[in-house]
């Protein structure tokens, strides 16, 4: 089985910064795209930021310039530094990895359990 473990998510004032690890870990063939999604109360799970394992990045409009998501294939492992952090920001965030398992020949999805991220004003 694959396993996603987030860390660093905490309480932070509004214009602080926080990072956000995932280690992947288990019968990993390969990874292909990782990523970060967030939920906030009431709300739909949204993208925030994704990575393909040639590190091109893509980030919603609402975080670019704010946030950098970064990897380390060596580690199987997603990095999302997030800077000038706001109310808005407050959410449970997930990170997400596209698995190829050993000896599986195609590839899923796996999500991590969430690290809760609140920015107070």
């Amino acid at each position: 089985q694959v396993r996603l473990v987030e860390s660093g998510g905490g309480l932070v004032q509004a214009g602080g910064s926080l990072r956000l690890s995932c280690a992947a870990s288990g019968s990993i063939f390969s990874i292909n795209a990782m990523g970060w999604y967030r939920q906030a109360p009431g709300e739909q799970r949204e993208l925030v930021a994704t990575i393909t394992s040639g590190r091109s990045t893509n980030y919603a409009d609402s975080v670019r310039g704010r946030f950098t998501i970064s990897r380390d294939n060596a580690k199987n492992t997603v990095y999302l530094q997030m800077n000038s952090l706001k109310p808005e920001d407050t959410a449970v965030y997930y990170c997400t990895a596209k698995v190829v398992r050993v000896g599986i020949r195609y590839e899923y999805d796996y999500w991590g359990q969430g690290t809760q991220v609140t920015v107070s004003s």
